[in-house]
């Protein structure tokens, strides 16, 4: 927050262009979920595997986490200063947090018909959340008050009652963003927002968004400051439909109006504000290429073809992107 706020009567900066693509890591792995924390990507896949990247070396250190005989499949990551923490998807989900003796300890697991955990972050060192799929009537939403050690999931009694299959999509670890005490989910079927660090809800339509059927909806949402977000998604199935994917608010996600409706780009899995644009600057991506924009996403520029499921931006110019087989720098200018 103070970033932006320091930059923000800087000179409007001229708009990217192109966008250069380098691969700084290769497997034969899905990666749907990133982590920077300093100079450091850290970084959770299918297969159970785990590890991290020297941004400044490319140095890669790499593990694998099982679970009995189940090898898990992670696509959510978040972290505090102290700690890492990786979330995999379907029955059993397995919450790990960085050991005391450097290994991944086991600190949360559900087991049942319908359980799907989608995405996580932190709001402070003590406090996270992560959210999964409706299982018996209402969203799964777990929370922990003690830097990551115990979770505890809501009871559906605090929590607005779910849409028939509302969920959300473990597409990139991008369906939470906080800011200070404040949360904004992106569900399958509409946006939920906390004003205390998830101790109470409040659920609001997709503002037009198509949620038609169990693959169209929102995918991503972020938010530049405590008033300008955007809500990104759409159908990966027909990913050249261009109609009603998405949507802006510039009131803290009370209203929200949808943007370069019937123009490209198309479903896109991750949605990121350029850092100090004034939150201008947007770019989001997916299987379909990267996207770009610099008038708050009334119009967009196609930068690459190139596949990716998430991304990052480590500052104004620089990101990193993680897809099938890959991890890469992308060099925005």
């Amino acid at each position: 927050m103070s970033a932006f706020l320091s930059c923000s009567s800087k000179e409007k900066k001229a708009p990217f262009t192109t966008v250069a693509i380098e691969t700084i890591y290769s497997d034969s792995l899905s990666i749907r979920a990133i982590d920077i924390v300093g100079n450091t990507l850290r970084y959770a896949a299918n297969k159970g595997v785990f590890g991290n990247i020297d941004m400044e070396t490319g140095k890669v250190m790499e593990a694998m986490e099982k679970y009995h005989t189940s090898i898990p499949e992670f696509r959510a990551v978040a972290h505090s200063s102290s700690d890492f923490f990786m979330l995999s998807v379907a029955s059993p989900a397995l919450l790990y947090k960085t050991g005391e003796d450097g290994k991944m300890d086991l600190v949360y697991m559900e087991e049942g018909e319908g359980v799907f955990y989608d995405a996580m972050t932190f709001w402070n060192d003590l406090e996270g959340i992560a959210i999964g799929d409706s299982v018996a009537g209402c969203l799964s939403i777990i929370i922990t008050r003690d830097g990551g050690h115990t979770w505890t999931k809501s009871p559906c009694t605090g929590l607005p009652e779910a849409i028939e299959g509302e969920g959300a999509f473990a597409a990139s670890n991008t369906n939470i963003k906080t800011m200070g005490d404040r949360t904004w989910l992106a569900t399958t079927k509409r946006v939920w927002f906390s004003p205390d660090k998830g101790v109470s809800w409040q659920a609001t339509s997709a503002h037009h968004i198509d949620t038609a059927g169990l693959t169209a909806g929102l995918y991503s949402i972020d938010f530049y400051d405590e008033d300008i977000g955007i809500a990104f998604g759409g159908d990966y199935t027909e990913p050249l439909d261009t109609r009603n994917n998405k949507s802006i608010t510039k009131d803290g996600g009370k209203s929200w109006e949808i943007i370069a409706d019937g123009n490209p780009p198309g479903y896109r899995s991750c949605v990121q504000f350029v850092p100090n644009s004034n939150g201008q600057g947007i770019v989001a991506l997916g299987f379909e290429g990267i996207d770009y924009s610099n008038d708050m996403g009334e119009s967009w520029l196609h930068l690459s073809d190139e596949s990716f499921y998430t991304f990052r931006f480590l500052n104004d110019t620089i990101a990193y992107a993680a897809g099938k087989n890959r991890i890469s720098k992308l060099s925005f200018r």
